[in-house]
């Protein structure tokens, strides 16, 4: 595998405005583990390899259990997660897959059980932000190293 370019070095501009959504993430409060629930489930989606890996292992440096990290994919199905981490990965999904359904008024209240407004749109945020970092990984072919 050869990454296509550096996008890093061609556009710096670019990178910089990822670097301030990124911060502002880092800055709103959002629990930084499930700020990383949420960054791999939505590379798990997108199919970005590069994201996963690196993703992967920062969730193990926090704390974070293989068994989850392996079950991720299969959350419904897994008794290790708690109502709200459920309900962000739900969120993490629709957003992910916005086209298909779209975030239904049922999931938008279920996640303002759990959230305010505020830290809806944080949550949104994020998961938009990992969005973008996917996309531009695997438009410019980045993908993991050993």
């Amino acid at each position: 595998m050869q990454t296509r370019l550096n996008y890093r070095e061609v556009q710096p501009q670019a990178l910089q405005a990822m670097l301030k959504m990124e911060s502002f993430i880092q800055s709103c409060g959002l629990d930084k583990k499930l700020y990383e629930l949420i960054k791999i489930r939505a590379s798990q989606i997108n199919g970005c390899a590069f994201c996963l890996n690196m993703h992967t292992a920062d969730a193990r440096s926090m704390g974070e259990t293989e068994q989850r990290l392996y079950l991720l994919s299969a959350w419904r199905e897994a008794p290790f997660y708690t109502e709200a981490e459920q309900t962000v990965l739900a969120l993490t999904e629709a957003v992910t897959l916005i086209s298909k359904e779209g975030v239904s008024q049922e999931l938008y209240e279920k996640v303002r059980e759990h959230f305010d407004e505020t830290e809806f749109v944080n949550l949104i945020m994020a998961i938009n932000t990992i969005n973008s970092w996917n996309r531009i990984a695997i438009s410019t072919g980045m993908f993991p190293t050993t």
